[in-house]
């Protein structure tokens, strides 16, 4: 299951950009190149499930439309050879951000988590020394 589809990517960033960026036929073949974007989205969908292994069951159940749209952010990322725009490179970044939030509980997804490793007690235990003064040894100076 991928988070993102080529249609989520020609919907959001239009076919042309697509074309664009995937079109490495000599000459070009003016399409975009579906194995291009399938390796994209695959890496992707890769670097996400690694932000979320710990804290969620995968694969999703299902995908929260937060997630989808990373894999967006992400993937359009991914398919730059060469230089990219402040816009994609800022959410790219935006993205990680909010991957990392998620990984460690500051953002959390409506789906199936997996449940955090317990120690076996149910509460807080403390051990300390023997106290070296107490109300017994300390009658008469007090």
């Amino acid at each position: 299951m991928t988070y993102a589809t080529q249609d989520d990517l020609v919907k959001r960033f239009g076919e042309e950009m697509l074309i664009q960026l995937t079109d490495r036929a000599e000459p070009p073949a003016d399409a975009i190149d579906a194995a291009v974007v399938a390796k994209a989205l695959a890496d992707t969908d890769a670097q996400i499930d690694g932000y979320l292994l710990g804290r969620y069951l995968l694969p999703l159940a299902s995908t929260p439309d937060l997630i989808v749209d990373l894999a967006k952010a992400i993937a359009i990322y991914k398919l730059h050879r060469d230089s990219v725009a402040d816009k994609i490179r800022d959410d790219y970044t935006d993205a990680l951000k909010t991957l990392r939030d998620i990984s460690n509980g500051t953002i959390r997804l409506n789906v199936a988590g997996v449940e955090p490793a317990s120690s076996g007690a149910s509460g807080v235990r403390t051990t300390d020394r023997p106290r070296d003064f107490t109300p017994d040894n300390l009658k008469g100076f007090i």
